[in-house]
């Protein structure tokens, strides 16, 4: 496609969604065994820069896209290192969530069908469900890549999970995750996770039951989130900032508290092993807790 034809393709995606498309969470089923979707049941993300007129578009970035493909199909090589991510929609289809730049190359080279993700990510609505039912007014925040998974060769593990409980889920967690989340639970905190990627929200609930905890809030894809900054992340943002008094981000080296809409904050360093991170966290919540209470 040209770029001009190929922009007032876009734009009319676009538009074809509005009042017509919604995303809706797809079941267990259809995560696991669809695993490729025509072109054409594909849909632009209306929120994603690839999108926005003033934005994007890269014609450079498809343009690359295009001649790798092209050279897989000519060599009969593997086109695809990995799928794209997308969610489904109702009435029928896929909205892309990350892959617009290799789905548009697909279509350029008149690929049918293209490999796909199917995960499902914590809307709105979900947001206010979650903060509806709480009882708390006290949350902690991790962030998932950077603090609660570990690399294989990392030194203080929780136990690895075996099949079938690998399969969506092959993350191995740092040592007392599943003991600092039991503590943080007990003392009155809802627990919610952050990851720049994309994880599917079901998968990640799952993924912390196997290890008998439970988390209450899962955001991910938070790097698109901030580039974009929609109506509705800040909604969604401005929905959790009201509901908690007190958030404790917990990082590798800190705990960072802030207060309400004060915008407050204060900081207590985690300073200890590696294999008593964990405990050292909850020594220090703990410390935090006693001071309060004889204010």
């Amino acid at each position: 496609m040209a770029k001009s034809k190929f922009d007032v393709f876009i734009a009319d995606e676009v538009s074809k969604q509005k009042g017509v498309y919604m995303p809706v969470h797809a079941d267990l089923l259809e995560r696991m065994f669809v695993r490729k979707a025509k072109c054409s049941d594909l849909h632009p993300n209306a929120e994603d820069e690839f999108s926005i007129p003033a934005v994007g578009p890269s014609y450079r970035i498809i343009g690359e896209y295009e001649k790798k493909f092209r050279e897989a199909m000519h060599f009969e090589r593997k086109i695809f290192d990995e799928p794209l991510t997308v969610e489904k929609l109702r009435p029928n289809g896929y909205l892309l969530l990350n892959g617009h730049h290799r789905w548009a190359a697909a279509m350029r080279c008149n690929i049918k069908k293209v490999p796909i993700k199917i995960i499902n990510v914590a809307t709105e609505s979900d947001i206010k469900k979650i903060l509806e039912k709480s009882q708390h007014d006290k949350r902690v925040t991790l962030d998932l890549d950077e603090v609660v998974f570990r690399p294989d060769d990392y030194k203080y593990l929780e136990k690895k999970f075996i099949f079938p409980l690998n399969l969506r889920m092959k993350q191995r967690i740092r040592l007392g995750i599943p003991a600092m989340f039991y503590f943080l639970a007990k003392n009155g905190y809802d627990i919610w996770v952050y990851a720049a990627d994309y994880y599917s929200i079901d998968d990640i609930q799952k993924f912390f039951k196997a290890y008998s905890v439970h988390v209450d809030g899962i955001i991910t894809g938070v790097a698109k989130r901030e580039q974009s900054q929609t109506e509705s992340a800040v909604r969604m943002e401005k929905l959790i900032a009201n509901k908690y008094s007190k958030t404790l981000h917990i990082d590798n080296d800190l705990i960072l508290v802030t207060r309400g809409k004060t915008g407050d904050f204060e900081e207590r360093a985690i300073d200890s092993p590696e294999e008593d991170w964990a405990k050292k966290v909850i020594t220090v919540i703990e410390e935090m807790e006693k001071y309060e209470s004889k204010r």
